[in-house]
């Protein structure tokens, strides 16, 4: 049984594909449109599915979309629709609120657009495809009974609990909204969950970090991460001010306080401006808070659930300075967070969700240890694409050796190999590798990608040395908490030791991909240095690179040194 997991309602517009329980395939629509975040001007374009997600998946089983046998959309737009309008699936909204009191429930005029999209995605997909996908989509011809619209938390739930190595363990969601809900706590067992509390609308503390991100004249729901980093350089000083905004109860729930933030913290950064001590100081506090609050929550969870381990997912969940507290709180002994814990992993959750349940399977048959799921591309396919664009390039005997070699000698080099990553982060599959032993490779980095100076870059080391390199290391092959950089050791890794000590840590070993684990060890070898510097193999305002084409662009419309492409390199 074939399902096709979708997320195509906020943003990270993705698709997978699960096949009687297990990932085949998974994707974000942005690597393929170049769009990042998939995000389209609204009303152009709003809501579209991810049709090259989509093509991908069906592409690497060999199906036509007429051989899916469920749709799992991670969206249900019913909990907001009211019944006088119609019922699934044949509804129909008006574009817009009308005068009669329906206006009070939407937040914008666009969003009954939104949910008429949402609930017509069938159409969409039977109609809607892009001409040139049309080998897989012509002739689509799915039925309504065979699209299961989900509730969003559920899904997010379902990715973090689903795919972990438990088969029992609470589960807490934050991100911005779903359909009502910001905030969800569920226990898991096997291939179930169920749901034990929830916060609602309009209070939610991933939309506070929204527009804390907001105030600092970043991009909210892309940016965060950035306030993440930001926070290293400052002082709380603003912490009981933000603190006042959140109500926190003894329940799981909490209330947040709706204000203008210029009036509490001042007028609002524009984009280009300087940083100052109270930007830096506005980051740390909002950081300092929203750790307090998800302990909190966590604590309380603890004690509903009496559970060892505790599952996440949501954007919130990809703060990794976050996620360390979590984990060195000692509230649960174990933490599993999905990889694509942002909106495109609700896709997975989706799928994983409906196969279970349609297959009647009450155990579990899959677990994620690794997040190597987009397309790849043989040495065949590579060495065609370069001769046909006329570009010079040297078939490597030993890439892990001559890779090394050039690191060695402080190079920069674009690594592309075996199969992308999914979700934010580049594992290197997809990523740009430095030597971490000279402490401007930071900034030569940042200069490189037009990343703000403050931005730390992060390092990938060997699984069995990671102990003995940075403080509490164990496996961390998703590059989702942060760890201290042992004392003794930040002298000779300079370049990835954050402000505060810190690094986020990727850890590998050889079965999880074999040539990027061989070329750390002969760096190692090398140098004595088990360690690189891994960041993602993009631009600023561009996605990870998919393609060889992607690739060879932003590598001649970037001074990197090198590029090491399958088995090929290319220098200048």
């Amino acid at each position: 049984m074939y399902t096709l997991g979708i997320n195509a309602a906020f943003h990270d517009s993705a698709a997978c594909l699960v096949s009687d329980g297990k990932l085949v395939a998974a994707a974000e629509e942005e690597r393929f449109t170049h769009i990042k975040h998939g995000k389209r001007p609204i009303p152009f374009s709003a809501y579209e599915l991810p049709f090259h997600a989509i093509d991908y998946c069906l592409k690497t089983e060999g199906l036509h979309i007429n051989d899916i046998d469920h749709f799992a959309y991670s969206f249900d737009p019913y909990i907001l629709m009211d019944p006088q309008w119609g019922t699934p699936p044949e509804i129909r909204l008006p574009l817009f609120p009308s005068s009669n009191g329906v206006a009070e429930k939407w937040h914008s005029p666009w969003d009954p657009l939104f949910l008429q999209a949402i609930a017509n995605a069938r159409g969409q997909l039977n109609d809607g495809y892009p001409h040139h996908l049309q080998k897989r989509f012509l002739h689509a011809n799915t039925q309504p009974e065979q699209w299961h619209f989900l509730d969003h938390h559920l899904c997010h739930a379902a990715s973090a609990f689903l795919p972990s190595p438990h088969h029992e363990a609470a589960v807490m969601t934050i991100d911005g909204r779903g359909e009502k809900a910001t905030t969800t706590f569920n226990i898991g067992y096997d291939n179930t969950l169920e749901r034990l509390k929830q916060v609602d609308m309009p209070h939610s503390i991933g939309l506070l970090y929204e527009k804390i991100t907001t105030h600092l004249g970043f991009l909210h729901s892309s940016d965060e991460y950035k306030v993440m980093a930001l926070a290293s350089y400052g002082k709380p000083t603003h912490l009981n001010v933000l603190r006042d905004l959140i109500s926190m109860s003894d329940n799981g729930s909490y209330s947040i306080a709706d204000v203008d933030l210029s009036e509490i913290l001042g007028p609002q950064r524009r984009k280009n401006d300087p940083f100052t001590d109270t930007h830096f100081n506005i980051a740390q506090s909002m950081q300092a808070v929203l750790q307090e609050c998800v302990l909190n929550l966590a604590s309380w969870l603890k004690q509903t659930t009496q559970s060892d381990t505790i599952c996440l997912a949501g954007g919130v969940a990809l703060n990794c300075v976050l996620n360390a507290a979590i984990r060195d709180s000692g509230i649960f002994r174990h933490c599993w967070i999905q990889p694509a814990a942002g909106d495109a992993g609700t896709a997975l959750g989706a799928a994983l969700w409906t196969d279970a349940r349609e297959r009647g399977q009450q155990s579990k048959s899959f677990v994620m240890d690794h997040a190597y799921w987009g397309p790849e591309f043989s040495d065949e396919e590579i060495e065609k694409f370069l001769k046909w664009t006329k570009t010079p390039f040297t078939k490597m005997e030993d890439v892990a050796a001559t890779t090394a070699s050039i690191l060695a000698d402080n190079k920069i080099i674009g690594w592309f190999q075996g199969r992308m990553e999914f979700g934010p982060r580049a594992l290197g599959a997809r990523s740009i590798l430095a030597s971490p032993i000279h402490p401007e490779m930071q900034a030569k980095l940042n200069e490189i990608k037009e990343r703000e100076d403050f931005r730390p870059v992060a390092p990938v080391v060997l699984e069995e040395e990671a102990a003995n390199w940075f403080e509490n290391a164990g496996t961390s092959p998703f590059m989702l908490f942060v760890n201290t950089v042992k004392p003794s050791k930040r002298d000779k890794i300079p370049a990835v030791c954050h402000t505060d000590g810190t690094a986020r840590i990727q850890t590998i070993n050889r079965d999880q991909h074999p040539r990027y684990y061989n070329v750390l060890k002969a760096f190692h070898q090398l140098t004595g240095v088990p360690v690189l510097v891994n960041t993602s193999f993009n631009t600023l305002g561009k996605p990870i690179v998919c393609t060889p084409q992607d690739a060879l662009e932003c590598f001649w419309s970037s001074p990197f040194d090198a590029l090491v492409i399958g088995s090929y390199l290319i220098s200048k």
